[in-house]
């Protein structure tokens, strides 16, 4: 049976393949809406009809709100990518092995639950700041949902102590 699960747990590749082909494809699409930010501070033009209400500083800045949500998750997707490489793939027999990126260490499925739901705050965050900066002529009391919606997840993301390491 475990000769069975050790096989099996290259299945994972399917996720590591695929988060990371996911990661490339959102730092072009951050890429592309950066690129829009510039070409609407520097050559007037507004990408979307549905901004053109704002001022072209206000564009500029709701479209690199955006890209640097887009980025965000891309980073995410490839620490996620990581993680699973190093809980399920890499060889843990080893003694003391070289780690491949000494930045992202994931020393259990905790800590890597931990690392997207803190992210999935911050891109709940920037949302905001990006409805915010749109609609701030237009606000409704609705928009207050949202900050009250990442309270609760991060409170509940500091009682839940995922990944936090037991120092005792």
């Amino acid at each position: 049976m475990k000769k069975t699960f050790d096989i099996l747990r290259f299945t994972s590749w399917i996720a590591i393949v695929c988060s990371l082909v996911g990661s490339f494809l959102l730092f072009i699409v951050g890429a592309i809406k950066t690129h829009y930010a510039l070409t609407t501070v520097l050559l007037g033009r507004v990408p979307n009809e549905s901004l053109a209400h704002l001022d072209s500083s206000d564009i500029a800045t709701a479209y690199l709100i955006k890209s640097l949500d887009t980025f965000l998750i891309a980073l995410v997707l490839f620490i996620f990518a990581h993680g699973v490489y190093t809980l399920f793939i890499s060889d843990k027999s080893i003694k003391n092995p070289k780690p491949v990126l000494k930045w992202i260490k994931t020393p259990n499925i905790g800590h890597l639950k931990n690392i997207l739901g803190e992210v999935i705050v911050i891109i709940l965050f920037v949302k905001f700041l990006e409805i915010i900066l749109i609609n701030l002529n237009s606000l409704t009391w609705e928009v207050l949902i949202l900050p009250f919606s990442i309270l609760l997840l991060s409170l509940s993301l500091k009682f839940l102590g995922l990944g936090r390491e037991n120092h005792d």
